[in-house]
């Protein structure tokens, strides 16, 4: 495939300064194309989530390349940005990051608040209401995520992240905070999702039964890729 939507050159990533400067990505080179489901996986502290906030812009003090659609992150400014991360990248987190007070829709529909959002002013509710029947919350749109399970509110966080219907979603361990049959749920909704409507996803995890289910494993240690493990076609 030709089609690449994120491409990674040369990327060093350093924390600290002087005596207590440590790098922790050493020249990262990675292409993804337009709708492959990608695992990044790696001990703790091994550079991955690191690696996944540089691509989805929320960390730029780095050195390199990272471009995403077509945008050269590190050269963006925070409006830019912003609209990036709005329209075109969505965001799932292992501890959900729900806002307590707000009902299921709210939560998902809150991306409509910030700059960049494509819902026209008025379909917020719609919009939510659509995507949480879609994840299979019909049912809870107007419930508190303390009335949730945990698999509910992760499936909230879910239709949140497809609210803007982004072109790539990164997931950091997704799967986490969930009991085995509630993963298996989330991992078979990805693998929908990406075969259906093509969304690249990529996906942080130390889980075997996440990283099976995807295309390829970029296998990250000490800030290094070791290798890349394709499932269904030679690595280029």
């Amino acid at each position: 495939m030709s089609d690449v939507i994120i491409s990674i050159r040369d990327v060093n990533k350093f924390y600290g300064e002087g005596a207590a400067k440590q790098q922790v990505l050493h020249d990262i080179n990675l292409d993804i194309t337009h709708g492959e489901f990608i695992s990044i996986v790696g001990t703790s502290g091994s550079g991955k989530t690191t690696l996944l906030n540089i691509i989805g812009g929320l960390d730029r003090r780095y050195k390199g390349t990272c471009i995403v659609d077509g945008n050269p992150v590190e050269k963006m400014n925070e409006r830019r940005l912003s609209r990036l991360r709005n329209e075109t990248i969505g965001f799932i987190f292992q501890n959900f990051n729900l806002m307590e007070h707000l009902t299921a829709w709210e939560n998902v529909a809150l991306s409509s608040y910030f700059i960049g959002t494509n819902i026209p002013l008025g379909e917020e509710f719609k919009r939510a209401s659509d995507v949480l029947e879609r994840v299979g919350l019909k049912d809870k749109i107007l419930s508190h995520p303390a009335n949730l399970s945990g698999g509910q509110k992760q499936r909230v966080a879910i239709a949140r992240a497809l609210f803007n219907k982004p072109k790539i979603l990164l997931c950091d361990e997704p799967t986490g905070n969930l009991d085995s049959k509630t993963g298996e749920d989330v991992i078979q909704f990805f693998k929908d999702l990406n075969r259906e409507e093509k969304i690249t996803l990529l996906v942080i995890t130390h889980e075997d039964r996440v990283s099976k289910a995807t295309d390829r494993s970029v296998h990250i240690e000490d800030g290094h890729i070791i290798s890349i493990d394709s499932k269904d076609a030679p690595v280029k």
